[in-house]
């Protein structure tokens, strides 16, 4: 494997990847008043003893066959105490309804560009600060709502939780992994895109994995789940791959994640976060539409893990191996849709630039960071540049 430095702005350019990089790269087509179901669900609200704040996520999936006009996400925060968190939405247009001090409602515009097509899904990030000198734990529930008018099935528009600021240490992964939307080709180590994904082409997933904890990770098994029809199309050495080739268990034992907070030093090689990316290969007599199912799942592991096969061996008789407790495991799992294209249309506007295998998309994710100046408790942030490393295969293997 290869690893790469992906500077980032800040805190929020590592987590709100799902806002920027990913919806970045394709443009839904829209078809006000049709049949669309969006569902929503809301993870992420657990937060570390020593940390000063977590970014939570709504996921908002079409479960329908059409891309909405338009739609809204409000965000019920009236039992919150806004004296211990604030929590805060990050989308470009939101009204505040209530006073500063004491808000009750957020409610926010999806932007039209990244709104939900068929099987897709919509991160929308969720600030949650908190104040140092504030001790003890505390606890609020706190609801989101999605709203369009194009929506067929209002049961599944609401989502609840608890934010919870515990007295637990350690690690706490949060990963987001891209819907897979566009073909590409790997040429002289670089990967093209080349326009709308097809049935017999290739497709790049990526993900994003990050420690918002207060504990290090001493490595991540990474779990991959490919929709029906898809499968890898190159192995990787720390992978075992299913018999069908559509599931992968990833073990980095040597891939240590330091917590956000902890990561301050640019020039060093201590990550907090990483982002990932594989080859997929569409099956030939796939058909167009939304293939969905695919998951990513991230765990924390506390110390050198050993294969079960070897286990007899290297593993003491009084000792066995553990993985670390994440704090908060409801974000550790994130879907994902593969969009296979239908022939004959205009094929995405033709190959980009190439980008270099350590790095496919890097320049999509600048910007994102500016989304963390809002509101006076978010400036924490502003202090702090945080990155994420892109990891690609070095040495691939052909799967056929």
């Amino acid at each position: 494997m290869i690893f790469r430095n992906r500077p980032l702005a800040r805190l929020g350019a590592a987590v709100l990847l799902a806002s920027g990089t990913f919806t970045a790269l394709g443009a839904p087509a829209y078809a006000s008043g049709s049949e669309t179901d969006l569902s929503i669900e809301l993870v992420g609200t657990r937060v570390a003893a020593n940390t000063q704040g977590k970014v939570a996520f709504a996921k908002i999936t079409n479960l329908g066959t059409n891309t909405p006009s338009s739609a809204s996400v409000t965000t019920d925060v009236t039992k919150v105490d806004f004296n211990r968190v604030l929590a805060l939405p990050f989308l470009d247009e939101c009204e505040l309804e209530g006073d500063l001090d004491k808000p009750t409602l957020w409610t926010c515009d999806v932007p039209r560009e990244e709104l939900p097509g068929p099987g897709e899904t919509l991160e929308v990030p969720l600030a949650l600060f908190t104040f140092e000198e504030l001790e003890g734990t505390y606890s609020a529930p706190i609801s989101v709502t999605v709203s369009s008018p194009d929506d067929t099935n209002k049961e599944n528009n609401r989502a609840s939780a608890t934010i919870e600021l515990t007295d637990q240490n350690g690690p706490d992964l949060t990963v987001l992994a891209a819907d897979v939307k566009q073909a590409v080709t790997v040429e002289g180590g670089e990967i093209r895109v080349v326009g709308d994904l097809h049935a017999g082409e290739t497709g790049l997933l990526e993900y994003v994995t990050v420690n918002q904890g207060d504990r290090t990770a001493g490595g991540i098994t990474v779990s991959v789940k490919l929709p029906k029809g898809v499968t890898f199309a190159e192995t990787e050495e720390a992978c075992e791959y299913g018999a069908d080739r559509s599931s992968a268990v990833c073990t980095y034992d040597n891939l240590p994640l330091v917590p956000l907070e902890q990561d301050e030093d640019e020039d060093d090689k201590v990550y907090s976060g990483y982002e990932f990316f594989h080859l997929l290969s569409v099956g030939e007599d796939v058909k167009a539409g939304s293939l969905t199912g695919g998951t990513v799942t991230v765990e924390p592991i506390a110390g050198k893990p050993v294969p079960l096969r070897a286990a007899a061996k290297a593993v003491p008789k009084n000792a066995v191996g553990i993985n670390a407790e994440d704090v908060d495991p409801s974000d550790n799992t994130d879907g994902y849709a593969v969009i296979v294209a239908a022939r004959g249309g205009s094929g995405g506007g033709g190959e980009e630039p190439g980008l270099p295998v350590t790095g496919p998309q890097a320049g999509l994710i600048g910007g994102i960071g500016g989304a963390v100046l809002l509101a006076g408790g978010a400036m924490f942030l502003v202090a702090r540049r945080r990155r994420v490393v892109m990891v690609a295969p070095a040495d691939e293997k052909s799967s056929n």
